[in-house]
């Protein structure tokens, strides 16, 4: 009889051990193994454009501390919540990781999408890629003081191309609305696609990011004539600022019209998490990646926000600012107030 009691005790103690041993993703003996296999990067962008460069080069040199490949996928469409959407339904194990633009804080007012910064974990707030405005090389306009008397002197007629409601692009027409400066404006699904409408004398200018225009305003295939900023680039010291154009835009000017970040579903395990923060920490220190950050003067903003705290109150200063802009110029679905958004 004791011989079956001490038999029994042991068989439920083994079950329970088992149990134990299998229960969920996001015990500390699996996430030690983390990563086992290739992590899929969602750019929910087309290729080619500011997003899909930085986050490529970013992948290429976090692969060397995670001993895994990093394979990038572009799943544009929807200003980037289709993309974005795609993480979330995936797996929270952090194998599917999100790298994104600034669309993920505009899409709830401008009625895409349900989705914000808050349902994803920051591993790295990365880089601001500076808005440049540029023209094709065959283009009357040789300076940006042309470009806009030519649109306070024909409102409407002026053609932009831009990435779609509540992207940078649109986020900058606004603002050129503000000053009395209409253009007509055509959508494009990618930054990519923006500079070939550009290239191909299908629209008279468009606001790219740098990296994306540097090796064809270098070619000579197009013609950089501003900058949308308060601060001219150290590489090009001649060309202005819109802000020097229109003395009253410096406020805007400011604004960090293209945050680029590395993001993951908020339930991925804290230390798959830690990680993912330790291989970018890692990969923004290579040699080959400072070089990168520095042709393209992009803005280290790891650098200013290089915490989780530090990161979501950047996503929610932001956010206040750009959806207030959107919603004040009548081009939101929805009013900020209704995600409780406050007035910066």
């Amino acid at each position: 009889m004791k011989k079956k009691l001490v038999l029994s005790l042991v068989l439920v103690l083994v079950l329970i051990l088992g149990l134990t041993g299998c229960s969920g993703n996001s015990s500390p003996s699996d996430a030690t193994k983390y990563p086992e296999k290739p992590i899929t990067m969602i750019i929910p962008y087309s290729a080619g454009g500011t997003t899909d460069l930085v986050g490529r080069q970013l992948a290429i040199h976090m692969e060397k501390s995670l001993g895994q490949t990093i394979t990038v996928v572009n799943q544009g469409g929807a200003s980037g919540s289709i993309g974005a959407k795609t993480v979330l339904d995936s797996d929270s194990d952090g194998y599917t990781v999100l790298f994104t633009a600034e669309s993920l804080g505009t899409q709830r007012t401008m009625g895409l999408s349900e989705m914000s910064y808050a349902d994803f974990s920051p591993i790295i707030v990365t880089a601001n890629d500076p808005k440049v405005i540029v023209v094709n090389k065959s283009s009357k306009y040789n300076t940006l003081q042309e470009l806009v008397d030519d649109m306070k002197a024909n409102p409407g007629k002026v053609k932009m191309s831009y990435t779609g409601p509540g992207g940078s692009g649109h986020v900058q027409a606004l603002i050129y609305n503000k000053f009395d400066l209409d253009m007509a404006m055509t959508a494009y699904t990618g930054g990519s696609d923006c500079i070939v409408a550009v290239l191909g004398d299908q629209v008279d200018f468009t606001n790219s990011n740098f990296s994306t225009v540097r090796g064809y305003i270098e070619s000579g295939d197009l013609k950089l004539i501003g900058v949308s900023a308060n601060e001219r680039l150290a590489n090009y010291p001649d060309v202005p600022t819109f802000s020097e154009i229109i003395p009253e835009s410096k406020e805007y000017m400011d604004i960090a019209f293209t945050p680029l970040s590395l993001l993951v579903d908020k339930d991925v395990p804290a230390d798959v998490q830690k990680i993912l923060k330790e291989s970018t920490n890692s990969a923004v220190k290579e040699a080959d990646w400072l070089d990168f950050v520095s042709e393209n003067s992009l803005d280290a903003l790891y650098e200013k926000y290089p915490d989780e705290e530090s990161a979501r109150k950047f996503y929610s200063d932001w956010e206040s600012v750009v959806s207030w802009l959107i919603f004040d110029a009548g081009a939101a679905t929805n009013s900020p107030e209704k995600f409780n958004i406050k007035r910066p």
